[in-house]
């Protein structure tokens, strides 16, 4: 093809009436048309609330779970050529495959994705260019709730879990502020809520302050959600060194001590029996507490974190840092289910704490319950995302991609996966006369069209029309690759250069398919 993109002599495009020669009267049409099957794309494991670079909802794929798709059950047209596939044994491999006596020998696997025939000299396939210059899209930014501001271009979320924890707080401050200023009356409960946004934006501070970090060392930062315990600063990429790991798993805290001094200060210039002074005091000690509790050294907390970066510098393995940060998290769930009720009643944590009666018991039990659930949880996810983490960057668009052969709407079939056969490829893109691409000629729907009737089936009755979600990038790769793949669920998408030039189509079941076989590799 030209700059414009029309077909040229010797070009992969040919005209129509190359396609087919006369034959005998078409067979009915049943069954012209084949059916897609959806794809789902690996999900990396996901906590409820916590932040995506940290783990992934697990949903099942059908590579895992026996998928029994066109694409994968063999049949496909194209499978002896899947990357993901080195030990294929589809039809197509052992003989029915319609395009056998026209494919490449197998060492052809490996050669880049492309659209027009390949010469057999040495010069690289050209691509065909979108001349539309429409460029591939990006994911749609994650909500989490309530949107609050974008400090520092950060979105700042509230989760709904939040109006809940604030409730709590409202309700049992309030009693308190009953014993302590019991002239208030029904006021105390005003006060209480103000104590409970001034406690969350401490959180929100303790948050900014890893936000502030983590742009410091240049690692995208998604967003801050506040929740139910807390909040979670969602860090896109992994600290390349140790140090800079303890770094930014220290700030939190660190400024969650400063915090406390501020409070401190400020209660000595005003009445501790007053308002102003009981607040101050309680936003003294619920940072003090937030400070501590993040510096026990267990994932998924901060001092986890720093315990990890610890242990990567002495053994210059992260994933060794990871290991043994979450088997002392796990531990730590441990004590604090059973040794926080125990302090509680043994009055180790106040003058008061022992005199409670069998509400307060399980009340500190449930707490006790919630607060180990969480840290085992979190400590199991951060083992389960390194490992994950490790095998992502093995998924790369660009390697992952078909090579594919632009064809006009009317090309029969036949002709289609003739000229594909001809430039290796195992794709095909519908183009308009200007060589913009339009749709994406489905594999399952090509496998359920008989051999004798692809003659007489134009490839515009098997296509998908592209959407925006369905161009990606080439350069896309591991995390980024599948969230992009998550936002729009399709078969098949249309791989484009940054310049917007056509590279290849993606299959999505090749990309489940080399998730698990990644995944399956011991660490």
């Amino acid at each position: 093809m030209d700059e414009s993109g029309r077909p040229q002599p010797g070009s992969g495009t040919t005209d129509d009436h190359q396609a087919a020669r006369p034959g005998p009267t078409p067979p009915p049409a049943a069954g012209a048309n084949g059916t897609a099957r959806a794809n789902s794309v690996p999900h990396t494991p996901r906590d409820p609330e916590e932040p995506p670079h940290k783990e992934h909802r697990e949903d099942a794929t059908p590579a895992a779970e026996g998928d029994t798709s066109d694409a994968a059950s063999g049949s496909d047209p194209f499978a002896q050529h899947t990357p993901a596939d080195e030990g294929d044994t589809s039809d197509a491999a052992s003989g029915s495959d319609p395009f056998a006596q026209h494919t490449p020998a197998d060492g052809d696997d490996t050669a880049p994705p492309a659209q027009d025939p390949v010469s057999q000299d040495d010069t690289p396939p050209t691509r065909t260019p979108a001349t539309s210059g429409r460029r591939p899209t990006k994911a749609p930014e994650p909500r989490g709730g309530l949107l609050m501001g974008r400090p520092f271009g950060v979105p700042v979320y509230v989760a709904p879990s939040w109006f809940l924890v604030a409730a709590l707080i409202t309700w049992v401050f309030g009693g308190q502020l009953d014993h302590v200023l019991p002239g208030l009356g029904a006021v105390r409960y005003l006060v209480s809520l103000f104590f409970a946004v001034a406690f969350y934006a401490s959180v929100l501070v303790h948050e900014l302050a890893h936000t502030v970090a983590a742009l410091r060392f240049k690692l995208p930062v998604r967003r801050i959600q506040l929740q139910f315990f807390g909040g979670v600063s969602e860090i896109e990429k992994e600290s390349e060194t140790p140090g800079r790991e303890f770094v930014l798993a220290f700030v939190g805290p660190l400024l969650s001590l400063v915090l406390a001094g501020v409070f401190y200060l400020g209660m000595l210039a005003v009445d501790p029996g007053t308002v102003p002074g009981v607040l101050l005091a309680g936003l003294m000690i619920s940072n003090l507490i937030v400070a501590a509790f993040n510096l026990l050294p267990g994932l998924p907390l901060d001092g986890g974190r720093m315990l990890r970066a610890i242990v990567w510098k002495i053994t210059g393995k992260p994933m060794s840092g990871t290991i043994a940060a979450a088997w002392v998290g796990r531990a730590l769930a441990i004590t604090v289910l059973i040794g926080l009720p125990l302090l509680t009643q043994s009055g180790a944590l106040g003058e008061g704490a022992a005199d409670v009666s069998g509400m307060d018991t399980v009340t500190d039990a449930l707490l006790a319950a919630i607060l180990a659930a969480i840290i085992w949880t979190g400590a199991g996810n951060s083992l389960r995302m390194a490992r994950l983490r490790e095998h992502l960057p093995e998924l790369r668009a660009r390697t992952l991609t078909r090579r594919a052969v632009p064809v006009e709407s009317a090309t029969p079939l036949s002709e289609a996966l003739r000229r594909a056969n001809e430039a290796g490829a195992r794709a095909l893109v519908i183009v308009d006369a200007d060589g913009e691409p339009r749709s994406l000629v489905r594999e399952a729907a090509i496998v359920g069209v008989p051999e004798h009737r692809r003659p007489w089936v134009a490839v515009s009755g098997l296509a998908q029309d592209l959407t925006d979600g369905m161009r990606v990038s080439a350069e896309l790769a591991g995390e980024e690759l599948l969230d992009t793949l998550r936002a729009t669920p399709a078969t098949e998408y249309l791989v484009v250069e940054e310049s917007g030039a056509i590279y290849g189509v993606l299959s999505a079941a090749d990309v489940e398919r080399a998730f698990v076989k990644a995944m399956a590799r011991p660490s």
